[in-house]
């Protein structure tokens, strides 16, 4: 009874200190349950992939499509790290590119990397018609290319050009001026609606293969995602050096399920080394979900409740 009452006597002279005692004392395992990761790599299968195993296999890589959520910080910050990890590996052998510039504006792009006088970051900023989240998102890559003397490649068809497509359908693309042909993929362009890219789109929209589209509207909406899908397959074809890696971003939905892009880009390049990432948001980062597997052969997982940069 001596030894309870001097226990006692302790414990009421610790008063506010026995919460934090308990704290310290938490068993390991709680603490570990309050880690919250800001992403997960998983292959194709689903298997967890280290971030080093990962960027090892894109340094064999001829191309590495990196599909993003262009609100994503996570999917933005580790576009970085890829670059950075491929251009110590490669050297001048990397090659930058990017769905988010056209390729009416790449000289004033391709000057501004280049570190050409005439070129100035304002003159960037003012004609190149610049996302409205370039400065957070995507101007890191463009510096890190001036930076390094890189090439960076805007592969994307101009959007008025899109937009033709999407009202009028692909047939008008004939009578443009060869200038404005030149900033796309080789005419005619050819629509296969059974990629799956385009099914998942006539999908979302309220058709099917089995039963058609709602309208030629649609049609044509499929059609103009296929010209910026098929010009930026033949950009990065023709833009990369035998001997050089061609790390390319673009919106997931380009390149997801290895259509899209990727299927343009095979199509023109069969021998092509190609490997993909797809950024997807998830509630549950242990594993990743059915519906996600085989989405591309590398996949970035991230809280659905990230916070986006728009």
């Amino acid at each position: 009874m001596a030894v309870l009452q001097r226990i006692k006597t302790v414990l009421r002279g610790l008063g506010s200190a026995v919460p934090l005692l308990c704290l310290l004392a938490t068993p390991a395992r709680a603490q570990k349950a309050a880690d919250k990761p800001a992403y997960r790599l998983f292959t194709s299968a689903g298997k967890p992939v280290p971030y080093g195993k990962m960027t090892k296999a894109l340094m064999g890589a001829d191309v590495v499509l990196f599909g993003e959520s262009h609100n994503n910080p996570i999917a933005h910050w580790l576009e970085l790290q890829v670059a950075q990890d491929l251009l110590a590996a490669k050297g001048n052998r990397l090659v930058l590119g990017a769905e988010m510039f056209e390729r009416d504006v790449q000289p004033i792009l391709a000057g501004y990397v280049a570190v050409c006088d005439s070129v100035t970051e304002k003159t960037l900023t003012d004609q190149a018609r610049l996302w409205p989240n370039y400065a957070t998102d995507y101007r890191p890559l463009v510096e890190l290319a001036r930076t390094n003397r890189l090439r960076f490649i805007g592969t994307n068809a101009p959007r008025p050009l899109a937009r033709i497509v999407a009202q009028s359908g692909p047939e008008k693309l004939a009578v443009l001026p060869d200038a404005e042909k030149a900033w796309l993929m080789p005419l005619p362009l050819a629509v296969d609606p059974q990629r799956p890219a385009y099914q998942k789109m006539r999908a979302m929209f309220g058709g099917d293969a089995a039963h058609g589209s709602p309208g030629p509207g649609l049609d044509n909406m499929i059609a103009a995602q296929a010209l910026k899908d098929a010009t930026m397959a033949h950009f990065i074809a023709t833009g990369r050096g035998t001997t050089e890696t061609f790390l390319h971003v673009n919106g997931s939905f380009h390149s997801d399920w290895h259509s899209g892009i990727c299927e343009y880009l095979l199509q023109e390049a069969p021998t092509t080394k190609l490997l993909t990432i797809s950024t997807v948001s998830q509630a549950d980062l242990g594993k990743l979900s059915e519906e996600n597997r085989g989405r591309a052969d590398y996949i970035l997982v991230v809280p659905e409740d990230m916070t986006t940069t728009y």
